[in-house]
């Protein structure tokens, strides 16, 4: 028999509150008025912000949500007979219904990445053959760190993937939505592999990270982002009381709550991996890199658990699904999601 639930969600890194620090900037935002669309103290001192965390004059662009920063990214890098490589698994491919063709009018040529991640070969291989106008223009390689399945690029392999893209005159987008988690496992210094690996435009996310909603696009060479309020208008991503997606940015980089933050959440990945692994009949399908938590068990003890608990199936041709941890995972919640696992897997055995 199952035990009591766990109250925390092992679904999405989504399913967190918000940090206090986060609820607490919100609060002081709240008072008085302030002037619309980015003229403000807050947005002001957010920009200040990300050009110190990146040491560098780089254009910022405060956007409402992770799939829409992504198309704000995107169209600032194209023109709509031009094309995006990114790995098959990519939320962009996969996860957004189509939003950046629809309004980039660019195609996803989509690779297969088993890991998640992008090779330099493949770029190659696709930049290599004889194209003409009858052709799509490929332009833009895009990667995700971490990656959709859990994955980690080292700085010196994006380095690699960035000057092969340079190479062909392609531009290299990072869609980061869970960056934080990428730079707490990778040691704290989010430009290693990002500007100073050669990384064009980075879609940074808040809303994973601990915040209530917001994302930002940063691009890293100024001048790409020229336009960028066009497309951001045109995408429905600017927010008019922008002071509000400002000061949980200034309040999540302050300190570096959001390395923090994330370092929790992929410790509590690696409890949870430890802890599960060691149950008869879960295998592991690799070590915790970031914050999710790969695990095969019998199909009969993925349902029960999924209707006491519920989490995503990732490859259900193996039994596979996903758990995610987050900022606000406590041992107590991994504790009881583990003996649920361990009881559910004894009934499908039994």
């Amino acid at each position: 028999m199952l035990p009591a639930p766990p109250d925390c969600s092992f679904s999405s890194d989504n399913a967190a509150g918000v940090l206090p620090a986060v609820i607490d900037a919100l609060a002081a935002a709240n008072v008085g008025p302030a002037t619309a669309y980015g003229d403000d103290p807050w947005t002001q001192r957010c920009v200040a912000t990300f050009r110190e965390l990146f040491d560098a004059p780089i254009g910022v662009s405060l956007c409402w949500g992770g799939t829409g920063a992504n198309v704000v990214a995107l169209a600032t890098m194209l023109r709509p007979w031009q094309a995006v490589i990114c790995p098959s698994g990519a939320h962009i491919n996969v996860d957004e219904c189509g939003a950046p063709e629809r309004f980039t009018g660019c195609k996803l040529i989509d690779l297969p990445a088993p890991d998640g991640k992008l090779r330099p070969e493949q770029i190659i291989e696709v930049c290599s053959g004889e194209h003409s106008f009858h052709h799509v223009e490929p332009a833009v390689v895009s990667i995700t760190q971490s990656t959709e399945s859990g994955t980690l690029y080292t700085a010196a392999e994006i380095a690699e993937l960035c000057e092969v893209a340079h190479r062909f005159g392609l531009l290299v987008h990072l869609d980061g939505a869970r960056i934080a988690n990428a730079t707490a496992a990778l040691g704290g210094d989010v430009r290693s592999f990002t500007i100073d690996a050669g990384v064009d435009v980075v879609t940074f996310g808040g809303t994973k990270a601990g915040m209530m909603y917001g994302e930002a696009v940063l691009h890293l060479r100024p001048e790409l982002g020229d336009r960028v309020d066009v497309f951001r208008k045109q995408a429905g991503q600017l927010p008019s009381k922008m002071r509000f997606v400002a000061a949980q940015f200034e309040a999540l980089l302050a300190e570096d709550r959001w390395i923090a933050a994330a370092t929790r959440a992929n410790r509590s990945a690696t409890v949870l991996a430890e802890a599960a692994g060691s149950i008869p009949g879960v295998e592991l399908s690799s070590p915790p890199e970031v914050n999710a938590v790969f695990a095969r068990l019998p199909r009969p003890a993925i349902e029960a658990l999924q209707a006491w608990s519920f989490f995503w199936d990732w490859d259900m041709s193996v039994n596979e699904v996903r758990w995610m941890t987050h900022f606000a995972t406590t041992t107590d919640d991994i504790d009881r999601f583990v003996a649920g696992v361990r009881a559910a897997v004894a009934d499908a055995s039994a």
